[in-house]
């Protein structure tokens, strides 16, 4: 357990635009994201810095804490709401292929589609995540952004093709049979001269 003169934020920043505002608590190399309503509430103030800095701080008395989130938020630094940080972690749920150089990524519960051009340039990556789903992915060199678009390109999921363009005849499946099964049909017999 803390003392009240040992829990000290580094910094606090506001978040604000985009209709909305987000604080970044910055403690002791942590940065836990919290809406308003969070820095308000003790009890939920203190689990998210227990949960992400592994740090429980002090109980303070009702109107005491209420006094401190209050300077805490006067005294908060101001940024766009486009300039916030990305974690290190960041990390896409998944892409998924439709052909014809469309994709489609998929991050907490948006589906943000792309060309295979804006998919490869990091500009257009960054700048379309942003605007689909509010986040900004870290900024990474050319070499390091080129490869870890590949290995995503290589690892991604193939679209579930539509109810009719799945389905064969069975002619057409029976036809298969041999080269699905790795036969091959012998050449004809050539005749001697």
């Amino acid at each position: 357990m803390l003392f009240e003169d040992e829990f000290v934020i580094d910094r606090l920043v506001k978040y604000v635009g985009n209709g909305r505002i987000r604080w970044h608590v910055e403690f002791r190399g942590h940065r836990i994201e919290l809406t308003t309503g969070q820095i308000k509430k003790q009890p939920t103030f203190r689990r998210k810095i227990l949960e992400q800095a592994g740090v429980l701080p002090p109980q303070r008395s009702g109107a005491g804490y209420r006094r401190w989130a209050l300077d805490l938020r006067k005294n908060a630094i101001e940024l766009p709401w486009r300039d916030r940080p990305v974690d290190v972690d960041f990390a896409i749920d998944r892409l998924t292929c439709h052909g014809d150089g469309r994709w489609t990524v998929e991050y907490q519960g948006k589906a943000i589609k792309f060309t295979t051009t804006k998919l490869r340039r990091q500009v257009s990556f960054r700048k379309r995540m942003l605007a689909k789903a509010k986040v900004l992915p870290p900024q990474l060199d050319p070499v390091t952004y080129r490869n870890w678009v590949e290995w995503l390109i290589q690892n991604a999921t193939e679209a579930v093709p539509r109810a009719g363009d799945a389905l064969m005849t069975e002619k057409s499946w029976l036809d298969d049979l041999p080269e699905l099964a790795g036969w091959q049909q012998e050449a004809p017999p050539q005749a001697t001269s």
